[in-house]
């Protein structure tokens, strides 16, 4: 039993077969309708955290597999609040055939998966989005033909969905460049993480201050929201720290012709990117969206 948790747990050879298995999953829908591969399995869904997308995209892909979802929310599970994590995974785990977890904090997600009898997806924490980045490959690869030696530039906080995105570069030999203000990169753990798996495949890792820098070069410019679920008592700190990191039109005269943009959402336009960028020709972002759907298939 495996679960996902984290892309550093997983080889390069396994992300590949998941997107490469996210491919299949997506060209078979397309063409009539996926296979049962998942009938008679449920997955359970926890959250501590709103969500869209990925309640969205978890239920509508077991029902695409053939197989059920549920909802739990707050109200229903209290992790470590209403009930241990210890007893909500061993509860789960007699119901269910698979758990995903969206959650504040990162250990929670692995606490519920050492209490598991079956395998527990981080469908997001505070420290990592390994989901949302499988689905960033799948839809750079759609776009460009490959991952590898492309150029991805992360503009904004050094968060839990640029840690995975970074991780996720790494593993398919991309080169991944970071511009955040002083205090907002990613953790010395993170980015060696990333390094040792860049230089394993031939591609590399840079931080700037700079986010003209970062994109000068870029393939893919990528960006978040500067306040994230749970650091809203920041949020006017935040706004000031990230004035000059905004994806907009004069950014993107700055890279080369062809680059993308890209956006995990929820998008607070007008702050990290502008409507005109979101909404532009350049913009990959819903295709990005509608992709969790088919790499949540695939890591399911």
């Amino acid at each position: 039993m495996r679960h996902f948790l984290d892309l550093a747990d997983w080889s390069s050879e396994d992300l590949y077969a998941i997107i490469e298995s996210a491919i299949a999953l997506k060209q078979e829908w397309c063409s009539g309708g996926n296979r049962p591969l998942l009938h008679g399995k449920v997955l359970g869904m926890v959250f501590q955290k709103p969500s869209l997308r990925t309640r969205v995209s978890f239920d509508v892909a077991m029902q695409h597999l053939g197989g059920h979802a549920i909802m739990l929310g707050p109200d229903e599970i209290g992790l470590g609040k209403r009930e241990s994590i210890a007893d909500v995974a061993r509860v789960l785990s007699g119901y269910t055939q698979i758990i995903m977890a969206r959650v504040f904090a990162h250990h929670h997600v692995v606490e519920l998966a050492k209490g598991s009898r079956v395998p527990v997806i981080n469908g997001l924490s505070d420290a990592q989005h390994p989901c949302q980045a499988m689905a960033d490959i799948l839809t750079i690869h759609e776009h460009f033909g490959k991952v590898a030696g492309l150029h991805i530039a992360f503009i904004g906080d050094g968060n839990n969905v640029a840690a995975s995105l970074g991780q996720a570069a790494a593993h398919f030999g991309a080169h991944f460049s970071l511009a955040a203000p002083p205090g907002y990169s990613l953790s010395e753990e993170t980015l060696e993480n990333i390094a040792t798996a860049a230089r394993q495949h031939g591609g590399s890792v840079r931080l700037f201050q700079s986010p003209t820098d970062a994109g000068r070069d870029a393939d893919v410019i990528y960006t978040d929201t500067w306040v994230s679920m749970g650091q809203e008592a920041e949020a006017s700190i935040r706004r000031d720290a990230f004035q000059g990191y905004q994806v907009n039109a004069e950014l993107l005269r700055a890279a080369p012709s062809h680059a993308v943009v890209m956006h995990d959402l929820p998008a607070y336009r007008g702050y990290e990117i502008t409507d005109e960028v979101a909404d532009g020709e350049q913009s990959l972002i819903f295709q990005q969206a509608e992709n969790r759907l088919h790499a949540q298939k695939a890591i399911l």
